[in-house]
């Protein structure tokens, strides 16, 4: 008889408590990771010089096989 007193507060615990609770810890979670770190905008700057460097090397290839093979991109 014990345990059917119980059950409507671990219910109300289920329903209500348990979901604010989990909502509240991952948006709290969200609030701390959602700025860049210092190590992430190092990161950032890194790809983009090396994508930027990728960029100069495509339009030297590209620049190359225009002249030695100037159909090359009607073969692609």
């Amino acid at each position: 008889m014990g345990g059917f007193f119980l059950f409507p507060i671990f219910a109300m615990f289920v329903v209500v408590v348990l979901p604010i609770w989990i909502i509240a810890h991952y948006m709290t979670n969200w609030r701390t990771h959602k700025t860049m770190t210092s190590g992430d905008e190092k990161l950032l700057a890194d790809l983009w010089e090396t994508a930027g460097k990728m960029e100069d090397r495509i339009r030297n290839l590209e620049r190359i096989l225009d002249q030695e093979a100037p159909d090359w991109r009607t073969r692609i």
